[in-house]
């Protein structure tokens, strides 16, 4: 190990994965995770109740129909974000710590790059996508304020997810969610601060939620400048490592591009929901927002799953890493389940939570009730794809999923709206036939494909 100097190669709140009982550590990583990713969605939450409790006219659906419009960057991010943390669990767990500071630095200086870009990118296309989705000029207005500000600020959203991403990769789920419910309660208090005192409307939700991003990036930047572990930040070693940057698009591009391009397709969804009215877009909004609550399990193990084999693929243990895929699928479904209980029970006392206007409250409903029995479906390729990321393997994911939610699920929306039986619920199961298709050949890939070949690591 030449040429680490740190105190500790290996931090406090560092956890390794690669020994001791495997429940045990999905549990402990995931149970933070998902505590983390619950206040990030209630602050997301908030944004849409205080819309549709305090801000009249079209806001409420405007921002909530936008969302896949967010999601094409960030997804793209994410993707690559997805890749540094791969390469630094699996240098991480074949104890190799000077090759993860080099990933460390060069993740974060890739990140202030693809930031200034994106905020750019981000507020040049607004007005083109928004024009695909035809929305009402109502909503276009509201829509157009609401995405010009979050682009304005996406910076705060990109450092703190790629920093929170170092620490998980090293098994550290706990202070990001830390940070998170401090940028909750921060978040919901400007929310209503801006909205209702100063009257800023759309605005305000915004200002409020780049202010709080901006929060928890300062605050995980400030963690991995005083960490003295093998992740610790320092800004004169900023420098983008070739070879390093080489692995982390190995990964990171083919998970990127499936999730921008699946985003892409969902503004495709949402322009045939918006056919149907704009109550009907609002019942969306909300069945959107309880869609996210009832991801968060399955997307938290699968992040567990995901640290969990990069570490131990770099330690070469392949039969460990596969029985802690299979023990990760176990809990993300049982999870969910325990929540898609009381979803379709309570759906109308939820839906008119977020908007009491009857016409959204009977939309939102209907969604809720006959797509929620589906999400175990999920699970599995959710728990699949992040097992196969944390192996060095995401093109197969990549096309997987991209043939699933892109093309079946275009397909699919275009032969029923303009042969079959243009109504909305028929519309609307576009997802769940998604959902079976993808989770049925990421199946069938995993059970095929040996586990580990795509180690990215060296022995040496």
């Amino acid at each position: 190990m030449s040429g680490f100097r740190l105190h500790s190669a290996k931090g406090k709140q560092d956890v390794d994965m690669t020994q001791g009982n495997i429940l045990g550590h999905i549990i402990q990583f995931a149970f933070p995770l998902l505590l983390g990713n619950l206040f990030q969605q209630l602050y997301n939450m908030v944004d849409t109740w205080v819309l549709g409790q305090f801000v009249p006219g079209a806001a409420y659906s405007a921002v909530g129909t936008v969302t896949p419009v967010c999601n094409m960057l960030i997804g793209f991010f994410m993707g690559l974000s997805s890749g540094a943390g791969v390469v630094i669990s699996q240098y991480y767990g074949a104890g190799q710590h000077d090759k993860v500071q080099h990933a460390v630095h060069t993740a974060l200086l890739m990140t202030l790059i693809l930031g200034v870009a994106f905020t750019g990118i981000g507020v040049f296309m607004i007005p083109y996508v928004l024009r695909m989705m035809n929305m009402t000029s109502d909503m276009t207005d509201a829509a157009t304020t609401y995405l010009t500000i979050y682009f304005s600020g996406i910076l705060g959203l990109m450092l703190y997810n790629i920093g929170a991403g170092i620490l998980r990769a090293v098994g550290d789920s706990k202070r990001p969610f830390y940070f998170l419910v401090v940028c909750a309660v921060l978040n919901s208090v400007l929310d209503l601060l801006f909205v209702l005192f100063f009257r800023m409307g759309v605005a305000g939700v915004a200002v409020a939620t780049i202010l709080a991003q901006s929060i928890s990036a300062v605050l995980v930047i400030v963690t991995l400048l005083r960490s003295n572990s093998c992740i610790k930040l320092r800004f004169r070693k900023l420098k983008i490592h070739w070879s390093m940057l080489k692995k982390i698009f190995l990964v990171g591009i083919p998970a990127a591009l499936q999730m921008t391009i699946t985003s892409f397709s969902n503004v495709f969804v949402q322009s045939y929901i918006i056919h149907f009215g704009e109550a009907c877009a609002g019942g969306w909004t909300t069945y959107s927002k309880v869609d996210q609550l009832l991801f968060l399990p399955m997307q938290s193990v699968s992040l567990a799953a995901t640290t969990f084999v990069g570490q131990n693929l770099g330690k070469n243990q392949p039969e460990r890493a596969r029985r802690g895929v299979n023990i990760s699928l176990l809990v993300a479904a049982a999870s969910t389940c325990i929540l898609m209980v009381p979803v379709m029970l309570f759906a109308p006392q939820i839906s008119y939570f977020f908007k009491a206007d009857p016409h959204v409250v009977e939309y939102a409903t209907l969604f809720l009730r006959w797509l929620t029995p589906f999400y175990v479906l999920c699970c599995v390729n959710q728990v699949f794809v992040g097992a196969l990321r944390g192996s060095g393997n995401s093109k197969a994911p990549m096309i997987i999923t991209l043939c699933s939610f892109v093309g079946f699920r275009q397909l699919y929306l275009y032969l029923m709206a303009n042969h079959i039986c243009n109504e909305i619920l028929p519309i609307a199961m576009s997802y769940p036939a998604g959902w079976l298709l993808c989770s049925a050949i990421m199946l069938l890939y995993y059970k095929m494909v040996p586990f580990g070949k795509n180690r990215l690591i060296n022995d040496t």
